[in-house]
C-alpha cells in the first residue's frame, strides 16, 4: 500500500467531514431539513404519497429513499407510500422513445401524482431538464415539491416549495449530504407517524 493512496483516502475523508461540518453550521440547511421532514410526515398522515425522481446517482438516491419509507429505517412500523419514478424500465423507455427523455418524470408525475402528495426532486446541479419539468408539473397539480440540490440551487431553488442546498459544488459530496439528509427526513417521518414508546 502506497503512502500516496493513504494520503488520497485521508484527504477525501477530511473534505467529507468538512462538508458535513458546513451543513451543521448552516441554519438554513438545518431548518429546511426539519421542515421537509414535517411536511412529508403530514402528507403521509393525510393519505398522500411521496414520489421521487433523479438521474444517475440521484436516481439511486430516489430508490434508496423510497426503500426506507416503504420498508423501514430505524425500527419496525407499517409501510409508507413512496414511489421512485426511476425504476420502471418499461415506463421510462416508452416515454423516452415515444415522447422524449425530458418527459420521463413529468408524465409519471401527471399520471401518479395527486394534490397533497409530495415530490422529492433530486439534482446535484439543480439544472436537470427532466427534473425541472417534473417540478413545474407537480406545482401545477398541487403537490408539495422538495428539492435536493447543490450549493447554488441552480434553477431548482426558485421553483420548489422547499429546496435543500447541500453546501458544496462537488457532486460526490453533494450526494453524500443528500443521503444523510434523506436518513434524517425518514427518521423524522417515522418518529412523527409511529412514535416509539418511551421506556
Amino acid at each position: 500500500m502506497s503512502d500516496a493512496a493513504v494520503d488520497d483516502v485521508l484527504r477525501y475523508l477530511v473534505q467529507s467531514r468538512d462538508i458535513v461540518a458546513a451543513a451543521i453550521e448552516d441554519a438554513g440547511f438545518i431548518n429546511t431539513l426539519a421542515v421537509a421532514g414535517e411536511r412529508i410526515a403530514a402528507a403521509l398522515a393525510a393519505g398522500g404519497k411521496v414520489l421521487l425522481a433523479g438521474n444517475g446517482g440521484s436516481a439511486a438516491d430516489a430508490q434508496h429513499i423510497a426503500g426506507e419509507l416503504v420498508g423501514r429505517l430505524n425500527y419496525d412500523r407499517p409501510p409508507l407510500a413512496a414511489i421512485a419514478l426511476t425504476t420502471d424500465s418499461s415506463v421510462l423507455t416508452a416515454i423516452a422513445n415515444d415522447y422524449s427523455y425530458a418527459e420521463v418524470f413529468e408524465r409519471q408525475v401527471r399520471g401518479l401524482g395527486r394534490t397533497g402528495d409530495v415530490l422529492i426532486a433530486i439534482s446535484t446541479s439543480g439544472r436537470s431538464g427532466n427534473i425541472l419539468r417534473a417540478i413545474n408539473t407537480a406545482r401545477e397539480m398541487g403537490l408539495c415539491v422538495i428539492g435536493l440540490t447543490g450549493e447554488t440551487g441552480g434553477d431548482m431553488a426558485s421553483c420548489c416549495d422547499l429546496c435543500l442546498c447541500a453546501p458544496s459544488t462537488v457532486i460526490s459530496f453533494i450526494q453524500q449530504l443528500h443521503i444523510i439528509a434523506a436518513h434524517v427526513i425518514c427518521g423524522i417521518v417515522e418518529e412523527r407517524l409511529f412514535p416509539r414508546q418511551k421506556s
